[in-house]
């Protein structure tokens, strides 16, 4: 797979639902606590984000209603540094933005969450409502299966977009990034396999590989029939072991098709973790930024540990570092020596 350096409007595009965040404060129960803190969300946007971040001119593509609380999310995505103009505006009288609730983990309760997002205004959307000359401006597109499964409409316009990027000559990329509660695993295989052979880079874990696609064997050879199956040039797995709701140990498998070819690295080990909401986003931009601005796969895994450990300490989903503070976690990480604290 090449990656071109044909200099386009951006480097990446992304489409999928935004949300806002409603968690009760840290330690708190959603059952008796008073008060909500407010922030914004979205897997997509939690990836284009993290990739503005670290340098690279990206955007966003959803639908939110012409509200305040519209423009609040609005106001986050300019924040992070990421191109408003594929955000559409419901003015309807149902329009509405999805929620999430999100009750923080403390050991041994496990973290919670419960979704309030069915008739938002994302579910509207069709592919003419964004303009047809956007289909040429990047260099790569991103989903997930979240925007496959919200609703029919959605995925009929994920599907539409990722043809019409592909046709564009847009590398795509797709996080399985499957949801329970979302929807069945039948219905996942069904429609992720309709459109996996237009994909380039895939983000799946070994438990979805297994239990949704029916996978067997070790995690390499997964990935390969992957790679194989659906003409797919880059495939990564992330693995986290969770030794309690505040620290996590985090690594990754890329494997390269066209190089067939592995890569890994040291796990990074006892993360103390803060908040892991958007963490796998983070990853994905990561690896994302890795393989645009370097077009390599050893840099795509070490960004995108790096991004994901990182994020892991930081409240709320989007992300909110550099790429010199992701360059310095990767040197101290890399590094078997003395690390000075003056490096601050």
């Amino acid at each position: 797979m090449k990656f071109s350096e044909e200099i386009k409007e951006f480097d990446a595009l992304a489409f999928g639902e935004l949300l806002l965040r409603l968690s009760s404060p840290l330690n708190e129960r959603m059952i008796s606590g008073a008060v909500f803190e407010k922030r914004a969300g979205g897997a997509e946007l939690n990836v284009v984000s993290g990739m503005s971040l670290m340098g690279l001119h990206t955007g966003i593509i959803s639908k939110l209603p012409k509200s305040e609380l519209g423009m609040y999310i609005r106001n986050n995505v300019r924040f992070c540094g990421v191109s408003d103009e594929g955000l559409i505006y419901d003015e309807s009288p149902e329009a509405r933005l999805g929620i999430y609730y999100y009750e923080h983990g403390v050991y041994p309760r496990k973290p919670t969450v419960v979704y309030d997002r069915k008739n938002a205004s994302v579910n509207s959307i069709k592919p003419e409502d964004i303009p047809e000359e956007m289909f040429n401006s990047t260099r790569l597109f991103h989903t997930s299966g979240i925007s496959l499964a919200l609703s029919e409409q959605t995925r009929n316009t994920a599907t539409a977009f990722i043809k019409k990027f592909k046709a564009a000559g847009a590398l795509i990329s797709f996080d399985v990034n499957f949801r329970a509660n979302l929807w069945s695993e039948a219905d996942a295989k069904r429609y992720i396999e309709e459109i996996l052979p237009y994909v380039d880079i895939l983000f799946i874990s070994e438990e979805t590989s297994r239990r949704t696609f029916g996978k067997t064997g070790e995690l390499k050879d997964i990935l390969k029939s992957f790679a194989k199956e659906y003409n797919i040039g880059v495939l990564a797995s992330t693995e986290r072991k969770i030794i309690s709701p505040k620290k996590h140990t985090f690594g990754s498998t890329i494997y390269n098709a066209e190089e067939d070819k592995f890569y890994q690295e040291e796990p990074y080990e006892n993360i103390e973790v803060i908040d892991r909401i958007g963490s796998g986003d983070a990853y994905v931009s990561g690896v994302l930024y890795g393989l645009l601005a370097y077009g390599d796969c050893k840099k795509a895994l070490e960004y995108g540990n790096a991004a994901c450990a990182v994020k892991n300490t930081v409240l709320g989903d989007l992300p909110s570092t550099d790429k010199r503070e992701i360059d310095r976690i990767i040197e101290g990480h890399q590094s078997t020596g003395y690390q000075s604290e003056m490096n601050r």
